[in-house]
């Protein structure tokens, strides 16, 4: 009998109003916004949508998560005063990395899409470390 294959993790969603600080002078979204946007969405989603404290893992246990790839397309602008809604997808979950699948949208349209591979680190040492346990636990379980 075949192994079955592996359940995705559920896609992340979350709402962000685009603010004066994310735009240039014609009142677009400045394109590195996006990556500080997205930056907030995985840090979102590690807390509130897997469970585990983004501040207290690099904080307290001292465990990075650089970015080592990034892909980005711009299709659309952004406007200051919309709402977008920013999601993450799980593409891959490797021993030391995640590569995940991210976009933003609204109105039918979508403005940018990502994708970056985040690779675990020990903070002190700046080497790559496995998946912690909880990561991964909360990984199998989304």
């Amino acid at each position: 009998m075949a192994a079955a294959a592996p359940r995705p993790v559920a896609r992340f969603e979350r709402d962000y109003r685009i603010r004066f600080s994310h735009c240039d002078p014609a009142g677009i979204v400045f394109f590195p916004q996006y990556l500080v946007l997205f930056n907030q969405l995985v840090e979102d989603w590690f807390t509130e949508g897997l469970g585990v404290s983004y501040a207290h893992m690099l904080g307290p246990r001292r465990i990075g998560l650089p970015i080592v790839r990034l892909e980005c397309d711009f299709r659309a602008i952004g406007r200051m005063g919309e709402t977008l809604t920013f999601g993450l997808d799980v593409e891959r979950v490797g021993g030391k990395s995640l590569t995940l699948a991210l976009d933003a949208g609204g109105g039918g349209v979508r403005r940018v899409a990502a994708r970056q591979v985040l690779v675990f680190t020990d903070l002190d040492t700046h080497r790559a470390i496995a998946l912690p346990e909880d990561v991964r636990a909360a990984l199998a379980a989304a």
